[in-house]
C-alpha cells in the first residue's frame, strides 16, 4: 500500500511544485515579529459542535473582543478523510466568517493526531517504545514522527494547506504540530540513526566505550553493530545520549515542518510552535525556536482559587521569552476548568479570569488564546472546560473575559510588544536535568520504586518562585550561551553535567565582575555524565574557593548554626551535604551538627572582580530566598518594588512608544494598598492620573497598569 501511495505522492508533487516549489535551503526565521495590538481569542473548533452555530459563535467571540483564533491543528481526518482525498470548504467557511468579524487566523498544520485510515494502512507509523511496546490507535501524539510513511502523509498535507492559504490576507501565522515531543517513540529506524550519529560523534566504538566508561560489566564495544538498544541500558552516558538523541528528533520534526511552511506560505505570515509549558527533558526549546520566528506556550496554572499567584504563568513565561530573547504567543491557558477527569473542577473566582491575561501581557506576551472557545460534549476533555461551558451559552466567564477584550480593544497598543531589560539570569540545564533524575539525590526510597522528593526541577521552581516573590525579573540562559555579561547576577542550580568550556566561561563572567549563587552538585561530571577524576568541583575549584571530597545524603533537615540568614523556623537544610573542605572561600554558615558541623554549608569567594556564593546543600524555600536577597542587596537591586505587600507582585517593562509600563498585580481575596514610588503615570485600566509617591488601592484579584509619563 505505501509504495502506491508513494507513486500518487511523486505525482501530487509535480502537481504542486507550481504553488509551493521548494527552497534550496532552508529559509532562516526572521526577526520575531511585531503586532499592532494585542491579539486576545481562542481555538476553535466548530467541527465539534453538536448543531450548526458558526455565525452565532462568531458574534459572541465579536462581542466578547476577540480578535484572533487558533483552527485546524486537530483534525487531519476532516481535512483527508481518506487517503488522497481532500477537503477544505468546512474550513473554507470557518475563516470567511472570521474575516468578515475582523478577526484573524493561526492555522495549525493538523500532524498530531493521525485518522484511522492511515493507522490502518500503515501500521509501522505507530511509535514502538522500550521493550518492544507497540502504540495503538486511539490517544494522540502515538507515532513514530521519523517514520517515512507518516513524513510522506503530513508533508503532502501541509503542502497543500499551506498553498491554499498562503493567499488569505486573514491567515497571519501557522503553527507548526502542537505539544511535540519525541513520544518515547524507539521503532528500528529511530534506534539506527541514533547508531549512525554516535558513528559520527564519536568515530569509533573505542571513543565511544572510553566516554561512556563501559569497560564496566564487561560492556565495551568494538563493533557499531553491537550497539545494544537503549531499552535497558544501564550506562549513564548512554541514556543522557538517548535524551540528546531524543531532543535532536524533535527539532528536526518542527524544523522540517517549519520549512516546508515558508515554501509554501507567504511571507507574510509568521511560523511558531506552541510548547506544553517548558522545561522538558526530551524537547530542546533553544533549538527548536531557532527555526521559529517566535515561540508560542501553552500556560496551564493548576493553583487556582487561594492558590493562584501568578508564580508558575510567570516561570514559564521567563523561559519561553528567554528563547529568542523577545516576545512570545500563550496559545492556551486556562478558560475555566482542567483535567481529564472531573476531579478538579475549580473555576476562578471573579477577577482571575481577567488578571491572568494581564499576567501573560506583562511577562512579554503579544498574544493570549484560550483553550478553547467551547467545552466539548464527549471523550478525554469533556471537562476541560471551554470559555462556553457545555450549554454553549454567555455565563460569567465570557462576561469577565468580554471586558477584559473591550479593555483591550483601546489599550491593546500599548501593551503589544513589550521588552523587559532584566539584571538577573538563571541557567538551566537539560542535561543537568536529565542525569539528575537518572541518579537522583532525594528518593523517597532506596533501590527503586519511589518517587522523589526534591530534585533539579525543583530547586529551579524554588529559586524562580523566590525571585519572584522578591519582584526581581529573571531571564533564562542557557548551556551554549556564549556571554553572560548583560547581567549583573546569574544563578546556576546544580550544574551537573558540563563540559569545561561552560565552566570557564562561567569562572570568567566571575572574574570580570559578575555575581553568581551557584548550589551543589555543580562541576561534577563531564558532558558524558562522567564523574570528573580530578578533586571537586573540579575545574571549578579556583573560582569557588574550596574542594571537597565527601558528600552525604541528609536523612533529617538540619539547622544552621546560629541562623544566620534570621529565618526562624525556616532556617533548616536537607537532603543532600558536601563536606566543603576552604581553600580561599570564607564560610557564610555552618550545619548545627556534631558530626557535619565540622564543614559549611553555605561560602562565599571573591575571585577577580567578582564574587561566587555557593550552596553546597538543599536550602528551605525562605533561606534561598535570605541568601538570594543578600546578593540582590549588595548589587544595589532591592529598591520599592522588593518593599511591596506579600501578595502585589510587579512587572515592568518598556512598550513601543518608549514608555515605561509597570504592572501590579493584587493576588489575593482582599483589598491591598501601598505607595507608587517611580514617576508619574496614568493607570491605562482607569485613565486615572497617578502620581509619585501617591497611594494605589487595589480590589482583590485586580490590578493596574501604570504607563509612566515621557520625558
Amino acid at each position: 500500500m505505501l509504495k502506491r501511495t508513494l507513486l500518487s505522492y511523486a505525482l501530487s508533487c509535480v502537481i504542486a511544485a507550481a504553488a509551493c516549489a521548494p527552497a534550496a535551503a532552508q529559509t532562516p526565521a526572521a526577526a520575531p515579529p511585531e503586532f499592532p495590538t494585542i491579539l486576545y481569542g481562542a481555538a476553535y473548533y466548530h467541527e465539534y459542535m453538536p448543531y450548526e452555530r458558526l455565525e452565532k459563535d462568531v458574534e459572541m467571540m465579536k462581542a466578547a473582543g476577540f480578535n484572533v483564533v487558533r483552527l485546524g491543528e486537530s483534525t487531519w481526518s476532516l481535512w483527508e478523510p481518506e487517503d488522497g482525498r481532500f477537503e477544505y470548504a468546512w474550513m473554507d467557511r470557518v475563516i470567511d466568517a472570521m474575516g468578515k468579524a475582523g478577526i484573524k487566523v493561526i492555522m495549525g498544520t493538523p500532524t498530531y493526531s493521525i485518522p484511522a485510515w492511515m493507522a490502518k494502512q500503515n501500521p509501522e507509523i505507530l511509535a514502538q517504545k522500550f521493550n518492544g511496546v507497540k502504540n495503538t490507535y486511539g490517544m494522540r501524539q502515538n507515532m513514530n514522527t521519523d517514520s517515512a510513511a507518516y513524513r510522506f502523509y503530513a508533508e503532502r498535507l501541509i503542502r497543500k494547506i499551506a498553498a491554499r492559504y498562503k493567499d488569505n490576507p486573514n491567515v497571519i501565522g501557522w503553527q507548526v504540530d502542537n505539544e511535540t515531543s519525541s513520544y518515547g517513540a524507539a521503532n528500528d529506524d529511530v534506534f539506527l540513526r541514533f547508531q549512525h550519529y554516535l558513528e559520527k560523534k564519536f568515530g569509533t566504538p573505542e571513543n565511544l566505550s572510553k566516554a561512556w566508561f563501559l569497560n564496566y560489566w564487561g560492556q565495551n564495544l568494538h563493533s557499531w553493530v553491537d550497539l545494544p538498544r537503549p531499552d535497558g541500558a544501564q550506562s549513564t552516558g548512554y541514556k543522557l545520549e538517548w535524551s540528546r538523541w531524543s531532543q535532536m528528533r524533535v527539532t528536526d520534526f518542527l524544523h522540517w515542518q517549519a520549512k516546508l511552511i515558508r515554501e509554501c506560505a507567504s511571507p507574510r505570515q509568521f511560523v511558531t510552535h506552541d510548547f506544553a509549558g517548558s522545561m522538558h527533558g526530551d524537547i530542546n526549546e533553544e533549538a527548536v525556536s531557532r527555526g521559529l520566528d517566535m515561540p508560542a506556550v501553552n500556560i496551564y496554572h493548576w493553583g487556582q482559587r487561594e492558590h493562584y499567584s501568578g508564580a508558575g504563568q510567570t516561570l514559564d513565561a521567563d523561559f519561553t521569552r528567554s528563547l529568542k530573547r523577545g516576545n512570545f504567543l500563550v496559545t492556551e491557558t486556562n478558560a475555566q476548568t482542567t483535567d481529564w477527569s472531573s476531579s478538579f473542577q475549580f473555576p476562578p473566582y471573579d477577577g482571575q479570569f481577567r488578571e491572568d491575561v494581564y499576567t501573560h501581557l506583562s511577562n512579554g506576551a503579544n498574544m493570549v488564546e484560550y483553550w478553547h472557545w467551547a467545552s466539548v460534549h464527549a471523550n478525554q476533555e469533556t471537562y476541560w472546560k471551554g470559555v462556553l461551558s457545555h450549554d454553549l451559552e454567555p455565563n460569567r466567564a465570557y462576561a469577565e473575559m468580554g471586558r477584559t477584550g473591550r479593555e483591550l480593544k483601546k489599550i491593546g497598543p500599548k501593551l503589544v510588544n513589550l521588552k523587559l531589560q532584566n539584571d538577573v539570569a538563571i541557567l538551566w540545564s537539560r542535561d543537568s536535568m536529565n542525569a539528575i533524575n537518572d541518579m537522583p539525590f532525594a528518593k523517597d526510597s532506596q533501590w527503586g520504586g519511589g518517587g522523589t522528593k526534591a530534585d533539579y526541577a525543583s530547586q529551579v521552581r524554588q529559586i524562580h518562585r523566590q525571585l519572584y516573590d522578591l519582584n526581581v525579573g529573571t531571564d533564562f540562559v542557557f548551556p551554549e550561551s556564549q556571554d553572560f555579561s548583560s547581567y549583573k547576577m546569574l544563578i546556576v542550580p546544580s550544574l551537573y553535567v558540563a563540559d569545561d568550556a561552560l565552566l570557564k566561561r562561567i569562572t570568567e563572567y566571575i572574574r570580570k565582575g559578575g555575581r553568581v549563587v551557584m548550589t551543589f552538585k555543580s562541576g561534577f561530571t563531564n558532558e558524558n555524565t562522567a564523574v570528573r577524576w580530578t578533586m571537586a568541583p573540579g575545574p571549578l575549584r579556583e573560582a569557588l574557593g574550596f574542594h571537597y571530597q565527601e558528600f552525604s545524603n541528609l536523612a533529617q533537615p538540619l539547622a544552621l548554626k546560629g541562623d544566620p540568614f534570621k529565618t526562624g523556623a525556616e532556617n533548616k537544610v536537607q537532603h543532600w551535604a558536601e563536606f566543603l573542605q576552604l581553600d580561599t572561600a570564607q564560610a557564610l554558615a555552618y550545619y548545627d551538627h556534631p558530626f557535619f558541623g565540622r564543614w559549611p554549608a553555605i561560602t562565599s569567594n571573591q575571585y577577580g572582580a567578582g564574587k561566587v556564593i555557593y550552596e553546597g546543600t538543599y536550602l528551605s524555600d525562605k533561606l534561598q530566598k535570605a541568601v538570594l536577597q543578600s546578593s540582590l542587596e549588595e548589587l544595589g537591586l532591592i529598591g520599592a518594588d522588593q518593599q511591596l505587600p506579600p501578595n502585589v507582585h510587579t512587572r515592568v517593562g518598556t512598550n513601543a512608544f518608549n514608555r515605561k509600563i509597570r504592572y501590579y498585580f493584587n493576588y489575593s481575596g482582599a483589598e491591598v494598598s501601598f505607595n507608587y514610588a517611580h514617576k508619574p503615570g496614568t493607570d491605562l485600566l482607569t485613565n486615572r492620573r497617578v502620581a509619585a509617591s501617591e497611594k494605589v488601592t487595589l480590589a482583590p484579584w485586580d490590578l493596574a497598569i501604570v504607563e509612566e509619563d515621557g520625558k
